[in-house]
Formats: C-alpha cells, sequence, structure tokens
C-alpha cells in the first residue's frame, strides 16, 4: 500500500468513507426527524415511556418491573432506569436487566417516547426468552469491542510494516465488528416487531396515526443499525481492495 493512501490521498479512499459517512448523517437525520414529528403525538392513555414499557413486561408475564430516577436497582426483576446519558441513549443491559431510558423517554408522555422504551422493552422479553440472536450478540460483545479498538491500527501498523501477518489480524478483528453489527438487526428487528403489536394489542397506543407513529420512529431508529453495518461493510471492502486480499497484489 502506497503511503498517500495512509493520509487520504487515495480517490478510493474519499468515495468508500465519504459514502459510510453519508449513510450515517441520512440515518440519523431520520430518526431525529420521526422522533421529533411524533414527539409532539401524545398516546392514547398518556402513559410515559417508562410505564409504557412497565405495562408491556408485566403484561408479558415479566413483573413485578421496578421504576427507578437513582440508578439504584432493588429486587430481582426488571428494573426501568432514568438514565442521564444523552438524548435517545436508551439500551438494555443484559447483565443487570435494567432498561436504562434517556430522560425524554422515560419521562415523555407521547408516541416517540412509548415506542422507544417498549422497544427497549422488547430486548428484556429477548432476554427472558433465550432469544437466539441476542445471546449470539452477547457473546460477541468482548471481541467486538476489541475488533473496534484494534482492528484498523493493526491494518494499517502491518501495512507500514510490510507485515501480511499483522494485516490479517487486523482485518480479522474488524470483520468481527462487521459480523457484530450484522447479528444486531434481526435482534433490533425483533425487538421492535414485539413492542408493535404490545403497544397495540394491550391499549397503549391507538390504531391509525399512534401505531403508524410508532412503526416510523421505530423503523428510522432501525436504519441506524443498518448503516452501521454498510458502513463497516465498506471499511473492510475498501481495506480487502487495497490491500490485495481479494486474491491480486496491493495496489499502488
Amino acid at each position: 500500500m502506497h503511503m498517500s493512501y495512509m493520509y487520504g490521498m487515495d480517490p478510493w479512499y474519499y468515495l468508500a468513507f465519504g459514502s459510510a459517512l453519508v449513510i450515517s448523517l441520512i440515518a440519523q437525520g431520520m430518526v431525529k426527524s420521526a422522533f421529533s414529528k411524533y414527539s409532539q403525538v401524545g398516546n392514547t392513555r398518556n402513559l410515559s415511556g417508562a410505564e409504557a414499557a412497565r405495562i408491556m413486561l408485566e403484561a408479558e408475564g415479566l413483573g413485578p418491573v421496578i421504576l427507578s430516577s437513582s440508578g439504584q436497582k432493588t429486587g430481582e426483576g426488571v428494573c426501568i432506569n432514568r438514565y442521564a446519558g444523552g438524548w435517545l441513549s436508551d439500551h438494555y443491559n443484559p447483565a443487570t436487566r435494567i432498561i436504562n431510558l434517556s430522560p425524554e423517554v422515560f419521562d415523555g408522555r407521547s408516541v416517540a417516547a412509548v415506542g422507544i422504551a417498549c422497544h427497549e422493552a422488547g430486548h428484556a422479553l429477548q432476554h427472558a426468552q433465550n432469544y437466539s440472536f441476542l445471546k449470539l450478540r452477547n457473546l460477541l460483545v468482548p471481541t467486538a469491542g476489541l475488533g473496534s479498538k484494534m482492528g484498523i491500527p493493526l491494518i494499517i501498523i502491518g501495512a507500514l510494516m510490510g507485515s501480511l501477518g499483522l494485516i490479517k489480524t487486523g482485518f480479522i478483528l474488524f470483520g468481527l465488528v462487521f459480523l457484530f453489527q450484522l447479528i444486531t438487526l434481526p435482534v433490533e428487528f425483533n425487538a421492535s416487531a414485539r413492542s408493535k403489536q404490545a403497544l397495540v394489542s394491550h391499549g397503549i397506543v391507538g390504531m391509525g396515526n399512534e401505531a403508524r407513529g410508532v412503526a416510523a420512529v421505530l423503523n428510522a431508529a432501525a436504519l441506524t443499525y443498518v448503516a452501521a453495518a454498510v458502513s463497516s461493510l465498506i471499511t473492510l471492502l475498501y481495506y480487502a481492495y487495497r490491500l490485495g486480499l481479494f486474491g491480486g497484489r496491493s495496489r499502488n
């Protein structure tokens, strides 16, 4: 690999990573637009996101569910925690069985808030029911974390040193990041499907505009995971092409 490629002088570099950036920005913009629109639409029962998630989980047999604003969990069941981690930083932690909801989702009484809260509750249901893709994703978390930190640096160091071994090691490590993101897709789509169905069947949102609003928010959020997987794939293909890992020699 020519040194100019390392410093971004390669036109293929701009095409690959520019495309990945555009895809990511479009996905983020769609999430912000959908959340902004449907955060102005109230839900039928005027429930907060936290209350809606608790109703959903208890109706599905996971009760009693605890609501917490302190981050402290008591008892053995699922805890829904008000999490000051930034805008839409909502996530489920299977190790602690805590659903962490950002303030605008935990306290919000909009269609957008209950949709996102119940999506995270969907992950708690997956965990309780031993959903296979969630189990596999959880197993890959440590290696995916290592790959995201070390994959690309090892590829670059290997190219500078002329070490094919380091290059291949870095490529494999970053490939684990892509694998993790690929497995994340069915996990996220399944959680959204569970929440869409539960929100209507348990009367948390009404049919029509409210149900469409939930779908719009969750579908937009799902695109961010698709964008992440596509971006990682573009990165892998770029380095494979430039390093000659498709069977040819490195391009100079």
